[in-house]
């Protein structure tokens, strides 16, 4: 017999080590490992991290053989892998039912457990007792399971197996919009059972999705029914919020260990070398300690100050935690890995050496790794004062399973018996490796003959739609269709992939169904679900984005290949040519670069060699029962797919099936033409407010008017009033903020029958005569509203079979697309419910942005805040909650947060300072710009911003958030157009706004106050009248408007532009929530050196700092709660320079600044002082003239910071009073 080898003996050593700390545990029925001998239940997580060793020792043994029994010792630990895989498989499976609730609701109450009994594969706990949202457990079996299965080994045993791993692909698709529990399983540090979105979630989703997309699950023997399929958007999406996160790891979490397993192995889920390098230095500076790392700051588990008798924190309580946190040797074996992985030979020996000296020795001498060492509780007082000087003790499970896998990993791959490339077979830690610069290929293609020529005559030459065949061209959403039948298996009633949006990498590539190659055109042209693509100009932005999008995250081989149709709504508005900004795109595309993109336009036929092709086998003959008659088919198409798209007769099943997808609700032209000349069914002065408010009190809703809205005189167009966003503002101002009185319903004057109920022919008859789209909008609602969605019109007489009011709406949303009749189109939008695909991935992208949204007008509870992504529909439910039932606020209210979301990814510069964004705020703040550049009413402002194009909106919110100066052209539409509301266009103004010098405070005011008296004026002292003329600038403090003709024919005021700089500047500062940077850490400061902050009544207490640390978004949330009671934007930007005063005095050297400081007072004492200098320069009453609602002087709004009249010097000036009394006598502070 030979002799053993040396290696063959260190071999030996950690098979007896493997043995002795894991495989003894390992069920013999269930294969599922206990989390130690004290706690018997089985966590998903825990068992794949434990096994990792034994995988691990499998292969070295299989690679090292000296004998044959070292080959089969290989095969056992091989199989005592398989066994746990299938044992966790079993777990989940039993559970079949939550994973197909869950793809719809996303809810903590529906999803997968995280332990489950040992010896029985059942559950422990009931939902609601435990947080078993984990996304990270479930991601990480697929990772692994991944990864085994391209080492060689056969876990998954049958087709229905594979179609469960398919949905919880589909299970862990969303986690980048998921709150859950984390790592640790406990959400927010407080431990609350308060869910949050968390990096270390999110990170291993995304890889687990990478690693198993395209995986044969049956290895080698498979074919392609066991193939699993990801969408790359979903990967992609995972990506961006992670690199937004990161290195923070949630909203109660500034940095948390557990991310060293997403930014290196298992997941290497981060592609920027810069990010990982700062997360892993971040994690070193701030967690390590002398026997490992903190699990995060502020972290109670079994520290000594923690109580054992409930499982809750008290807020105030974290503070106590801080300094004495337990410290985790399972951080330095992942630091050991993240070493062998990038080839830091020093980082691995340190680290090595390190954990070698906190290894407990067991018996027969073998190395146990602790789970945490804790300090000793009578030297709690010395670890307090020299953090890490304490010698701890070991605590929690001996060996702690998963850090025990991780060390004997480690040691086997340091010692030269695995190669990194063994336990990462997918290659995922060439994950941060320089990707090559991606060409984009373009191909568009003419809807028709005409159009074609079009193009041919500007210089483009594209084939026709019926020229690219045998290639088929279909609609985005068709593909969401196909998708669907992914992962179906009636057995175990699984529904498969969820109707959902498919992002623009899912359509840049070709798909080849039963031998014929299909290619999609991208989600955003679909004009049939939301109202973006009507808008040309829209169109353009949208393709640059998704042109740079496609170059920056292509990840697939072969280049993306995106079809762009040119159709009948892209010529211009005389029907004659393209649409210039169309054209001109095209122009660009040709030249080869376009957006940052690089670009190549061709023929759909020669990039099929160069474009990257997905097998979707799923679709395939054998299928074909479950096909047709089943289908809820969504928005119909417009004709133009239907002349290229299947054949009518074609036998094939697939074929009829995606004509019955295209033909399914096609718009038939069913509405009578409109009666030009013809009188309005109701009356000029009724507002459509009026037909909403009229149709609630109908429905039961008693909705307060919100005083969004005025009743109005009848315009000089005669078109009618939609709503008034600016008059809350009014409302809130007043002396006591009270509500506004419920709206009382008007008289419609509805036709009436004999019995003195409505009657509804007479009403379909009155639709036949209606003079403009808008009017047949308005009694469309009205049935839709008494008769509901489905009621049928019988527009041809009775008996003649009629068409359902929501088919009408459609028909009438298509006509106003026509039209490009905005303010119409968002009419239609809210009635019919519309809701932007791409919402709660808006939403997700904002909040991993660290960033807050409100929804509906201030102040809460009309508002409402989201924190957490939300489900689809529940956040669609809620905005239109928040908006009062106001469905064209609601609708508005979406399009903002999708172009807000765009902001966020593409200039994110644009929201450094703010944290919390309040779409209702800003909704108004846009009005008020408008209204102030178009000198108007706050009405007819608010119908302008519903009228504008989406691209005209996104503009103007941009300029808006960007602070620029913007002018505002009223452009009259043709005689001729459907349209009834005036089109308006925002554009840039140049670098002439105010110099620097004439924008710091009170300046030329004699010569304004000359105009004023010349024009005509008598200055008004009535500051709550809105129909007051004074004005203190463009747009007075209190929210009224700039100052609109009386109707007389007389000149408006005009101040000159420089004069109302400062308001304007902090009134829209306030809108948005900015504040200066370092803001939320200088209000910590200030906090620890008094008893609380008050603001506007509300007072932010010192305690807050005991639960939480200066760098945590929750700090800076609690901060803006306070600050968001405040209704007027440019008295709370007021209120933040005063903090910002009161923390340059919290910087010098004392203990206390005071008591609780009301903040407000040292404003008022700072204005006090402005007014004494004004009157000790003569200034007369109007120069002193006050807000209202906040008695500040309105001048001292408008004046700069700096200066000797600027705002700081007045509050410095009052801080120092307000605090003089805990002051050092000795010091001067300041002059």
């Amino acid at each position: 017999m030979r002799s053993r080898s040396n290696s063959g003996v260190r071999l030996d050593g950690y098979a007896r080590l493997v043995q002795e700390t894991i495989l003894c545990h390992q069920n013999p029925v269930t294969g599922l490992l206990p989390a130690s001998t004290q706690k018997k239940d089985a966590w998903v997580r825990d068992n794949v991290y434990s096994v990792l060793a034994v995988w691990g020792l499998g292969m070295a043994y299989r690679k090292n053989a000296d004998r044959d029994e070292d080959k089969a010792k290989a095969y056992e630990l091989e199989q005592s892998v398989v066994k746990l895989m299938q044992g966790l498989l079993q777990c989940m499976m039993r559970q079949v039912d939550k994973v197909e609730r869950f793809k719809h609701t996303q809810s903590t109450k529906d999803c997968l457990h995280a332990k489950y009994n040992t010896p029985t594969c059942a559950t422990v706990v009931r939902d609601d007792q435990w947080g078993h949202l984990q996304v990270d457990a479930t991601s990480i079996y697929l990772l692994m399971l991944a990864q085994m299965t391209a080492s060689g080994l056969r876990i998954i045993s049958n087709l229905d197996e594979v179609a469960f791993i398919q949905n919880l692909v589909f299970y862990i698709e969303a986690a980048y919009k998921v709150a859950d529990y984390g790592m640790w399983e406990r959400g927010d540090k407080t431990n609350q059972g308060i869910p949050e979105l968390n990096g270390s979630s999110v990170g291993m989703a995304k890889a687990a999705l990478e690693a198993i997309d395209e995986l044969d699950l049956f290895g080698a023997h498979g074919g392609p029914k066991s193939v699993i399929h990801v969408l790359p958007d979903e990967v992609e999406h995972c990506q961006s919020i992670l690199s937004s996160m990161l290195p923070r790891a949630s909203t109660s979490k500034e940095i948390d260990a557990g991310l060293l397993s997403v930014i290196s192995f298992p997941a290497f889920a981060v592609e920027d070398t810069d990010l990982v390098t700062m997360t892993k230095s971040e994690i070193i500076s701030k967690l390590q300690g002398r026997y490992g790392c903190c699990r995060f700051i502020r972290d109670g588990y079994l520290c000594p100050k923690e109580d054992p008798s409930r499982l809750h924190y008290d807020p105030a309580e974290l503070k106590l935690f801080e300094n004495i946190e337990c410290e985790w040797p399972v951080f330095w074996t992942y630091l050991i890995l993240d070493g062998i992985f990038t080839g830091d030979q020093v980082q691995v020996q340190e680290y090595r050496e390190a954990l070698e000296g906190v290894l407990i020795r067991g018996k027969n001498g073998i190395k146990l790794v602790p789970e945490l060492y804790a300090v000793p509780r009578d030297k709690v007082q010395e670890e307090y004062n020299n953090p890490h000087s304490v010698d701890r003790v070991a605590m929690g499970q001996l060996p702690h399973m998963w850090g025990q896998s991780l060390y004997i990993l480690g040691c086997l791959l340091a010692e030269g018996f695995l190669a990194p490339g063994e336990i990462d077979p997918l290659n995922r830690r060439f994950s941060t490796q320089f990707k090559p610069d991606v060409v984009v290929q373009v191909c568009v293609v003419a809807e028709s003959e005409e159009i074609q020529e079009m193009l041919q005559d500007a210089g483009i030459t594209v084939q026709k739609m019926s020229e690219v065949l045998p290639i088929r061209i279909l609609p985005a959403r068709i593909l969401s269709h196909v998708y669907v039948r992914l992962g179906n298996s009636k057995k175990l009633n699984l529904s498969g992939r969820p109707y959902r949006h498919i992002g623009v990498l899912g359509t840049s590539k070709f798909y080849e169904i039963r031998n014929q190659s299909y290619i999609f055109t991208p989600q955003f042209l679909d004009q049939h679900h939301f109202y973006l693509a009507l808008d040309n100009q829209m169109i353009v932005e949208m393709l640059r984005t998704e042109l740079a999008y496609l170059s920056s995250c292509w990840r697939m081989t072969g280049r993306p290949t995106l079809t762009f149709p040119i159709t009948s709504s892209m010529l211009a508005e005389d029907g004659d040519g393209i649409d210039s900004c169309i054209l001109a795109t095209l122009q660009k595309i040709q030249d080869g670069y376009f957006g940052g993109a690089r670009v190549q336009m061709s023929d759909l036929a020669s990039v099929q060699s160069t474009s990257f092709h997905t097998h979707l086998s799923f679709l395939d003959e054998e299928n074909d029962d479950t096909l047709l008659g089943d289908e809820e088919v969504g928005d119909g198409y417009g004709e133009e797919y239907n002349t290229f798209g299947p054949s009518e007769d074609s036998e094939d099943v697939f074929d009829q099936y995606l004509t019955q997808l295209l033909h399914s609700t096609t718009t038939k032209r069913h509405l009578p033409p409109i009666q030009r000349g013809k009188h309005h069914i109701f009356s000029a002065e009724h507002t459509t407010r009026d037909i909403l408010s009229y149709m609630a009190q109908v429905q039961g809703l008693n909705i307060p008017m919100s005083s969004m809205y005025l009743p109005v005189r009848p315009m000089k167009s005669q078109h009618r009033k939609s709503l008034n966003l600016l008059e809350a503002h009014h409302h809130q101002h007043g002396p006591h903020g009270k509500q506004a009185k419920i709206h009382s319903a008007p008289d419609l004057h509805l036709p009436q029958d004999s019995q003195g109920n409505t009657d509804f022919a007479a009403l379909v008859r009155q639709l036949k005569e209606c003079p403009t789209l808008q009017d047949q909008a308005d009694i469309l609602y009205i049935l839709y509203v008494l008769k509901g969605a489905d009621w049928l019109v019988e527009l041809s007489g009775t008996g003649q079979g009629g068409i359902s009011v929501r088919s009408l709406l459609e028909e009438l949303y298509t006509q106003a697309g026509a039209c490009k009749e905005w303010g119409l189109i968002r009419y239609i939008s809210g009635i019919l419910r519309k809701r932007v695909e791409v919402l709660a991935e808006a939403c997700t992208d904002l909040i991993s942005h660290h960033k807050q949204l409100t929804v509906g007008l201030p102040p809460e509870p009309r508002e409402r805040v989201i924190t957490v992504p939300l489900p689809p529909e529940e956040l669609n439910t809620l905005i239109y909650e928040a908006s009062g039932q106001d469905i064209s606020v609601a609708v508005l209210t979406q399009e903002i947060m999708v172009y807000l979301a765009m902001y966020v990814r593409s200039q994110p510069a644009l929201f450094g300072d703010m944290l919390r964004l309040r779409i209702g705020l800003i909704m108004q703040v846009m009005a008020t710009e408008l209204a102030r550049s178009l000198h108007c009413s706050g009405e007819e402002a608010s119908e302008s911003l519903m009228s504008l194009s989406p691209f005209g909106m996104k503009n103007l919110l941009h300029h808006i958030l960007s602070g620029k100066e913007f002018g505002v052209e009223r452009s009259m539409r043709p005689i001729q157009s459907a349209a009834t509301s005036p089109a308006i266009s925002i554009h840039e103004l140049g670098h002439t706004g105010a110099t620097k010098t004439e924008r710091t405070g009170i300046h030329k005011l004699k010569s304004e106050i000359k105009q004023i008296f010349s024009g005509g004026f008598s200055l008004s002292s009535n500051v709550t009248s809105p129909r007051s003329t004074r004005c203190s600038s463009p747009s007075t403090p209190s929210g009224m408007l700039s100052p609109v003709s009386t109707g007389l024919g007389e000149g408006q005021l005009h101040w000159e532009e420089r004069q109302g700089q400062w308001l304007r500047r902090r009134r829209l500062d306030g809108a948005i929530n900015r504040v200066p940077m370092g803001f939320y850490q200088k209000v910590w400061k200030i906090l620890q050196k008094c008893h609380g902050l008050s603001m506007d009544g509300y007072v932010l207490p010192s305690s807050t700092t005991r639960e939480m640390t200066a760098g945590e978004i929750k700090f800076a949330v609690q901060v803006e709660s306070v600050l968001n009671h405040v209704p007027q934007p440019e008295y709370r930007q007021l209120l933040v320079e005063t903090v910002m005063v009161l923390g340059l005095i919290a910087d010098v050297d004392v203990d206390s600044i005071g008591g609780i400081i009301h903040v407000d007072r040292v404003l008022h004492l700072a204005n006090d002082l402005f007014i004494a200098d004004q009157k000790a320069h003569s200034a007369g009453d109007y120069f002193l003239e006050k807000d209202a609602a906040t008695g500040i002087c309105n001048f001292f709004y408008d004046s700069a910071p700096s200066g000797s009249y600027g705002t700081m010097t007045y509050l410095s000036k009052a801080a120092i009073t307000y605090v003089q009394d805990f002051l050092p006598s000795s010091t001067c502070l300041m002059q």
